[in-house]
């Protein structure tokens, strides 16, 4: 199966993204990023996340972050805003160009999200954004309805958990299509709630080099870390804990951001 990083747009106190009547960017899309990853890992999906709690990242950041995830598909949520309120409604995706399976990707969560009720305003290509243009993977960046038009709010608010699915169907969707259906069917069968052996891990780092992996292992153990590093698909790892419980690794990748590190949880088992 496929992996995917999640990307809540915005965050943090210098970044909240579009404000309507106080009601913030930032938030909205931390709560369906979390939930959206909650689904596809029931699904067997391996999800990471650019962040899972109130910070900020540059958009190169945020890029960089998803690079080193080795993930097979970038997904970033937003939610939209124009200048006059009430105005404009609908969803739609952004794309760096409307070619491949990142604009595949686009019309199955556009597709998934009219059938919720939104309003289906396209497919759009935007190549000047860093999140489209500086990741190494098929991107998008899905903008959930207007954050300043009180209906799709309503609709965000009522109908979340049902947008929230139609998001990881979206994505399952266009994961399943590149593959045979005797695989999907092998794949997806009988998947449990939960993996009672899924561990959350925090990843630092991802570099090709040992000698740079093994100083930046040395590093974060001066600054009393548990780090560890392992070799996989080229790229020796950096990775720090191992966790059962999410929040766990919620709380040690805050210890690691307070202390300057840039990082994402993952999960293994």
């Amino acid at each position: 199966m496929a992996k995917v990083i999640l990307d809540a747009g915005h965050g943090g106190s210098r970044d909240p993204g579009a404000v309507y009547e106080g009601r913030q960017e930032k938030d909205d899309v931390l709560r369906l990023a979390l939930a959206v990853g909650e689904i596809l890992e029931r699904k067997g999906v391996e999800v990471s996340y650019t962040r899972v709690n109130d910070v900020y990242d540059s958009p190169y950041e945020k890029a960089v972050i998803g690079n080193n995830s080795g993930a097979d598909f970038f997904i970033s949520l937003h939610r939209n805003s124009n200048e006059t309120p009430n105005s404009a409604s609908g969803i739609m995706t952004l794309v760096y160009n409307d070619e491949g399976i990142k604009a595949d990707l686009a019309r199955n969560i556009n597709e998934e999200l009219s059938e919720v009720g939104f309003k289906n305003l396209g497919v759009i290509s935007r190549p000047n954004l860093v999140v489209l243009r500086r990741t190494n993977m098929p991107a998008v960046l899905v903008e959930v309805g207007f954050i300043n038009n009180r209906a799709d709010n309503e609709k965000f608010d009522e109908d979340f958990d049902e947008i929230a699915e139609a998001i990881a169907e979206g994505i399952l969707d266009t994961i399943e299509e590149g593959r045979p259906r005797e695989q999907v069917q092998l794949e997806t069968e009988n998947v449990p709630q939960r993996n009672p052996n899924q561990l959350y891990r925090v990843q630092a780092g991802a570099f090709r080099n040992y000698q740079n992996a093994a100083r930046y292992v040395n590093r974060l153990e001066r600054d009393g870390f548990p780090a560890f590093l392992f070799f996989q698909n080229g790229l020796y790892l950096v990775q720090v804990g191992a966790f059962r419980e999410f929040e766990n690794a919620i709380r040690m990748e805050h210890r690691l951001r307070k202390a300057g590190y840039n990082t994402f949880i993952t999960t293994s088992v």
